[in-house]
């Protein structure tokens, strides 16, 4: 999966065009809060923008890895969507505060995790630099 068939796949899924942001998708009006997918051949960056911050969650070199990550987040790991035949009932959007809800434990899950990489202890915050000795 490339870029171009995510989009293709979360809209045909409906899922609102304010939780994602992913590189060279056209016309996405950006909520404050929602996962991204950035990068170029070989190095593709995905995790939630939040807050005026971006929190970089995984790299990768493969960017249908990296698609597919954002996929599963956003889908639960359904794969990818194909538009419904004519006179088929549209999938449900999903719901947008479970997704909220979820990117939100996925940023807590990750500064818990950079914090006890930091500070060698789950939950202990990392010292405080008090300047030279």
């Amino acid at each position: 999966m490339d870029r171009f068939a995510l989009c293709r796949a979360l809209e045909a899924a409906r899922v609102p065009a304010t939780s994602y942001e992913i590189a060279d998708c056209p016309g996405r009006h950006l909520a404050a809060d929602r996962y991204f997918l950035d990068g170029h051949e070989g190095d593709w960056a995905v995790g939630v923008h939040e807050r005026g911050t971006r929190q970089v969650f995984e790299r990768f070199t493969d960017e249908d890895a990296a698609c597919r990550w954002i996929h599963d987040r956003l889908l639960g790991g359904e794969p990818p969507a194909a538009a419904p035949a004519p006179g088929e009932p549209a999938a449900p959007p999903p719901d947008p505060e479970a997704l909220q809800r979820q990117a939100d434990d996925d940023l807590e899950a990750a500064l818990a995790e950079l914090l006890r990489k930091a500070t060698g202890k789950p939950g202990e915050k990392p010292p405080e630099d008090d300047g030279p000795p």
